[in-house]
């Protein structure tokens, strides 16, 4: 979900239960508190964790998370402590997406710093490691969880947030950088997303030899798409749709068609090596868009391949 005006929270839980009913296997929001275009002054935000705690409650089946938070909006222990609440709540659905930041103008609406690019993905990295830290301590455990690092100091935290699922939620780490974003993602995640736009076959190829670098096995981590989507019966319809999501920029990366073209696109998505798609959708309110794609082309997806809202 990705609403070019903002949301509020009924509004969020319409288009998650709508996800839910249509089959998806997932619902996952962004993390802003500012739409593209700075200039609106109608967008509505929210906070992100705060709404998944409450989808968390609402929903049943979907799994939950942010395709990404921002590392900068919040310290990594409590992060770590409010995702590990959300998935207790959800009974193990949530996933964790994680990224540097990139919205200059929103922090400064919202009187967050916002560091430059190299501190930013330095803080990213220590943010990941007192998370996992946190998470994977041992309950009992005599000496605790500790962390000293430029940025963030942990000292001792013998009562670490125990999420649902174990041995942690799934973490989300993607982005088009050649390599700092692929080489944090081969440490920490369990899925590298392959952002908007670009070579995407090149850039899980970037991400796989950062896996080998490390001696990791590049096939243990999900790769994943992201697929602006404007659907419709027909041609004219899905060109109605694809007028919301205001920005060219995005036009160019979507797929703007019927039932059969989004259904293509998705093979072509597979074909360059992702296993999990996930739908960007901009108008919320438009309840009969989800409606339509779980009818017309989930049925169509016969491979393992995970399609999400």
């Amino acid at each position: 979900m990705e609403p070019r005006h903002g949301a509020c929270y009924d509004e969020i839980l319409a288009l998650a239960l709508a996800t839910e009913e249509a089959g998806f296997d997932a619902f996952f929001r962004s993390d802003h508190l500012f739409g593209v275009d700075p200039a609106d002054r109608t967008y509505r935000p929210t906070d992100c964790w705060t709404t998944m705690g409450g989808l968390a409650r609402e929903t049943t089946r979907v799994r939950l998370g942010a395709l990404v938070g921002a590392a900068t909006f919040r310290t990594p222990g409590l992060l770590a402590t409010i995702v590990a609440s959300a998935d207790e709540m959800s009974g193990g659905r949530v996933e964790l997406g994680l990224g540097t930041g990139w919205y200059a103008r929103e922090h400064a609406a919202f009187g967050i710093p916002f560091p430059d690019t190299r501190e930013r993905f330095d803080r990213l990295e220590e943010q990941l490691a007192v998370i996992t830290g946190l998470w994977r301590t041992p309950t009992g455990d005599e000496t605790g969880f500790s962390f000293s690092g430029k940025h963030y100091t942990i000292e001792e935290n013998h009562t670490p947030p125990r999420p649902a699922q174990s041995p942690h939620p799934p973490i989300i780490i993607g982005g088009s950088g050649p390599r700092r974003t692929p080489a944090i993602a081969a440490r920490y995640a369990s899925e590298f997303n392959g952002a908007l736009g670009g070579d995407l076959r090149e850039r899980f190829a970037v991400f796989a030899r950062a896996c080998e670098a490390i001696g990791r096995d590049p096939g243990e981590p999900r790769l994943s798409a992201v697929l602006p989507v404007a659907c419709g019966r027909t041609r004219a319809q899905a060109q109605r749709r694809g007028a919301v999501m205001g920005s060219e920029r995005i036009r160019e990366s979507a797929c703007i068609g019927t039932p059969g073209q989004v259904t293509e696109r998705i093979a072509e998505l597979r074909d360059a090596g992702a296993d999990t798609v996930y739908f960007h959708i901009y108008d919320i309110h438009d309840l009969d868009h989800i409606a339509l794609l779980g009818a017309e082309v989930l049925p169509q997806v016969t491979d393992p391949a995970l399609v999400e809202t």
